[in-house]
């Protein structure tokens, strides 16, 4: 089986109209480095014409490969089942939505001939993205970097460059919660960054609501820190130690200081809030636990219900 030079490897979600333009602009980039290479598409279970444009860009390029999902499975895991399939020995993931220009692939490439296993794409600045999503974004980067022991570089996305080495690494990593740049930062493999002005999209909308970017986050954090249960410890710790001094406090004023303390607020407030706490602790554990029961259940990590191969290679994965 032939290794080439470079492999892409792009999620797709919804990016019909986006599709033709991101692959003239690759494929010009990278024959232009003078490098062999393959372009791998994972179809995430788009609903509009985006398997289409695949099936038509591959009859027509013989670098172009495709996975098509049977559903949405997610983003980490459409990028995943491209790197379970990449043949490169190098490979670039970068969005499919074409606010990862495909041009930095050249910069990506020097760095990584330099010798760095790993180049990630920096942003220097986000065009077309509202105030909300940035700061959210960097307030994310920033918590997740106080949380975790490992240094997950900030403002990066997923676009980068990276070894078949981290690759090969990669798909030992069995979690069914995916989050690739956690999991590529925690090798611990030399790296270079290359920083860039993220481009607004072209056409469509952002797939990444606010709900999917709390479960992303959620997903980061508990995959790579354990500190969101040691903070519900102290604080039950806490309120265990200030609920004692309250006791300790009523029973001095009702036996010694003849002063019986009366209050049904107080009452209400203290259980309302004890409750609260109690509740919070629940969900971060649940949290955890939620992750250890999907990775017992031993599911495939995607369904594919239809491919387009490389020669050589006679089948895909799932696992």
């Amino acid at each position: 089986m032939s290794h080439p030079d470079l492999s892409v490897v792009v999620p797709i979600y919804e990016e019909e109209l986006n599709l033709p333009k991101l692959h003239e602009r690759l494929s010009a980039t990278l024959k232009a480095m003078g490098l062999s290479y393959e372009l791998w598409f994972v179809n995430d279970g788009s609903k509009d014409g985006s398997a289409s444009v695949l099936r038509q860009l591959a009859a027509k390029d013989p670098n172009t490969f495709f996975l098509l999902f049977s559903r949405n499975f997610g983003h980490q895991i459409a990028v995943m089942a491209g790197l379970e399939n990449a043949r490169g020995k190098a490979v670039v993931i970068m969005d499919g939505d074409l606010q990862d220009p495909p041009e930095l692939i050249p910069e990506l490439y020097a760095k990584y001939k330099e010798g760095h296993e790993v180049v990630y794409a920096r942003r220097r600045s986000r065009e077309g993205e509202s105030w909300f999503k940035k700061a959210t974004a960097k307030l994310f980067y920033r918590l997740l970097k106080k949380l975790t022991e490992i240094d997950i570089p900030l403002d990066t996305g997923d676009f980068r460059l990276i070894d078949q080495k981290v690759v090969a690494y990669l798909k030992e990593m069995p979690e069914q919660s995916k989050f690739l740049r956690g999991q590529i930062a925690w090798m611990g493999f030399r790296s270079a960054e290359v920083l860039f002005d993220r481009d607004s999209r072209i056409h469509g909308k952002s797939h990444y609501p606010l709900k999917k970017m709390l479960r992303f986050a959620l997903d980061g954090i508990t995959g790579f820190s354990d500190k969101p249960l040691l903070w519900v410890s102290r604080l039950g710790l806490s309120i265990s130690a200030i609920s004692g001094g309250l006791i300790l406090y009523a029973l001095l004023a009702h036996f010694i200081w003849e002063r019986t303390i009366t209050g049904w607020t107080s009452l209400m407030i203290t259980l309302t809030f004890l409750g609260g706490v109690q509740l919070l602790a629940i969900g971060v554990i649940g949290q955890y636990l939620s992750r250890m029961h999907r990775n017992l259940q031993g599911r495939p990590l995607y369904v594919v219900q239809s491919a387009h191969l490389p020669e050589a290679k006679e089948n895909f994965t799932g696992n």
